[in-house]
């Protein structure tokens, strides 16, 4: 609905900024839960693909475990008779961790890729289903980066990422059993050094959390900033205002740069600290290891097999480092994601449980009051009835209420007081999903989808027959134009409807409105795009959307508000006069200063045919 009926949209999203920043940010411990959520439908799948991996893991070792034998036997004792056996259990050891590698990438990878598809179309079906207030504090591109960005690396949890991370710690603790084996002082020492640098691994990834965090945050706003500036182009251009516009976005993007320089500082030096602790190991092993085969405790093949299996031991904490990185970030995502999901949805109230299946449109506001903020209230007691088959215009200066009414009658908002009542049951209390099924809405700023004229109209109501979307498109003059192009109602309309005019596109959504078939119609400024002549040409079309529903109507255009039931003239959220055209211009208040200001006969460029001389008719009388 109109921004101008707000007091204060900024205040608004601090109050939303607030509530946000008041929810506790997830720990890892706390995040347990959502990770158990989604491996929990595969747990099967990751169990198999553990064993293939113990599997794999083992039949890696083969080849550093068969040196000892290699070098003691074959080659110091010149033993060639088990030359083969070693030869052929190395080969089908290799076939066997090639095979199991491939396998273990086909299931997990592709697991991951669906684990993103399902969380990206939950969090934009959850997303849809909240209440308009939420869009209104939050960008467009703001919303897309949640639903593509933030949901991608949480195929790590699932994918390669998690099996290499788990891979790695098994293959350590195979080799560590085996280097025990082999010395228990050169394991011992190693293993106090490894253990102190995993606690300062520990402590490193608790400080890079943030910052991916803060990434997404970022990536989010920039994004969002961008898509509106490519949505507005021609405001952009229309100004001159590409170099403004450049300029933002570079400051976004060197927020963004500045971010991931602090987490590559921050992997650079858990780099560095690993190629150091590999560094100060392999000295120690040396010195050690030299020393235990000069004294005849260790031998060659053994001292060589112990480099060989320790490096397997140290290279997955190496990796951790990046591996590590990934996990931190898909646990950063699922922070975000998991955030956007805790969001209330419309209908998530236990009060709205009862379900309409078919309504009649009896429409009544009982003393009702709404505040977008706390202690700045926009309606103070709204109280009207409107019934089936009768018009209700909403007339008054802009940021009056109008819009606000409209909002709360599309149950976009909850009244902070009151009730609204529709066929005498309380809306609050009614599932919004059964409501707005009867509701049609044709609004000031039409918005289309970049489809084809056909698919704009069916919109409203996706199983309508062709007959029944040709009549809608006649009834609101849709088929004069679309008749004209080259291919008709296949005809690609653009991004919002650019390549149409403004006067085409609203006709366009009056045929969608006309085919939705409502209870309840709502006409916000539905003629506002359109000349004197297109309007005269479309007034039996909306006649005929109007005839036996319950319509509400925002419009200056008299050929709508003088025909209605009944004039509600708003003013500071309170209804100042009400009634029909004639005895609200017989008061000479509010709304005859209103009419003659903006509607006088002599000023009017936009009288339909006939009515001056109707108009002209009732005023001598009235004056």
């Amino acid at each position: 609905m109109k921004a101008v009926d707000r007091p204060s949209r900024g205040a608004g999203r601090a109050a939303t900024a607030k509530l946000t920043a008041e929810r506790p940010k997830p720990s890892i411990k706390k995040m347990l839960p959502e990770v158990w959520k989604l491996i929990r439908p595969r747990r099967y799948l990751l169990a198999g693909s553990f064993l293939l991996m113990i599997v794999n893991r083992a039949s890696g070792l083969v080849l550093p475990a068969s040196t000892k034998y290699l070098i003691d036997r074959v080659m110091g004792k010149h033993d060639l008779g088990v030359l083969p056996i070693i030869v052929g259990v190395v080969v089908a050891a290799t076939i066997t961790q090639g095979i199991t590698s491939f396998v273990l990438t086909q299931l997990l990878s592709k697991a991951g890729q669906r684990l993103i598809a399902e969380l990206r179309t939950q969090v934009q079906a959850h997303i849809g289903r909240l209440p308009v207030a939420f869009y209104d504090e939050n960008r467009t591109g703001t919303l897309v980066a949640r639903i593509m960005t933030d949901v991608e690396g949480v195929r790590n949890l699932m994918g390669t990422g998690v099996i290499d991370f788990c891979g790695g710690v098994l293959t350590a603790i195979f080799a560590f059993g085996y280097l025990v084996h082999l010395s228990v002082k050169m394991t011992g020492l190693t293993f106090v050094i490894l253990l102190a640098f995993g606690i300062i691994l520990q402590r490193a990834f608790s400080t890079i959390r943030p910052i991916f965090r803060e990434r997404a945050k970022i990536n989010a706003e920039v994004t969002g900033r961008l898509t509106e500036s490519l949505g507005g182009v021609r405001v952009v251009k229309g100004y001159h205002a590409e170099e403004a516009e450049s300029r933002v976005f570079a400051a976004g993007a060197n927020r963004l740069l500045a971010n991931v320089i602090s987490s590559l500082t921050a992997q650079s030096m858990m780099s560095l600290a690993s190629t150091a602790v590999l560094g100060v190991v392999g000295a120690l092993i040396m010195y050690l290891g030299a020393h235990q085969v000069v004294a005849g405790q260790l031998t060659t093949g053994g001292y060589v097999t112990y480099v060989m299996f320790l490096a397997f031991m140290i290279a997955p904490i190496a990796q951790l480092v990046s591996i590590g990185t990934q996990l931190t970030e898909a646990l950063a995502g699922l922070d975000r994601t998991t955030e956007i999901l805790s969001e209330r949805e419309e209908d998530s109230e236990p009060t709205r449980s009862k379900v309409l299946d078919t309504i009649v449109g009896d429409i009544e506001f009982q003393d009702v009051r709404f505040a977008y903020e706390e202690d700045k209230e926009v309606l103070h007691g709204i109280s009207f009835a409107s019934r089936p088959g009768t018009v209700t215009a909403l007339v008054g200066s802009s940021g009056s209420g109008k819009s606000t009414i409209i909002s709360l009658i599309c149950g976009f908002h909850v009244a902070t007081g009151g009730r609204i009542l529709v066929d005498g049951d309380d809306l609050a209390s009614i599932r919004l999903s059964s409501y707005r099924e009867q509701l049609g809405v044709v609004l000031q700023e039409t918005f289309l989808f970049d489809g084809t004229v056909r698919e704009n109209v069916q919109f409203s109501r996706p199983n309508a027959t062709e007959e029944q979307v040709m009549e809608a498109c006649r009834i609101a003059r849709v088929d004069e134009f679309a008749a004209r192009f080259p291919e008709g109602y296949d005809t690609i309309v653009g991004e919002r409807g650019v390549k149409l005019s403004g006067g085409q596109r609203q006709r366009i959504s009056i045929a969608r409105a006309i085919l939705a078939d409502p209870r309840i119609l709502i006409l916000d400024e539905a003629t506002s795009s359109l000349d004197s002549e297109s309007e005269a040409m479309i007034q039996s079309g909306l006649q005929h959307l109007m005839a036996g529903r319950t319509t509400f109507v925002i419009a200056h255009r008299l050929s709508t508000i003088r025909r209605a039931n009944q004039i509600l003239v708003i003013e500071q959220g309170v209804i100042l006069e009400r009634g029909t055209h004639e005895e609200l211009y017989a008061l000479h208040g509010r709304y005859y200063d209103l009419y003659t200001r903006q509607h006088g006969l002599e000023a009017n460029l936009f009288l339909a045919p006939g009515e001056g001389d109707k108009i002209a008719e009732l005023e001598p009388s009235k004056a």
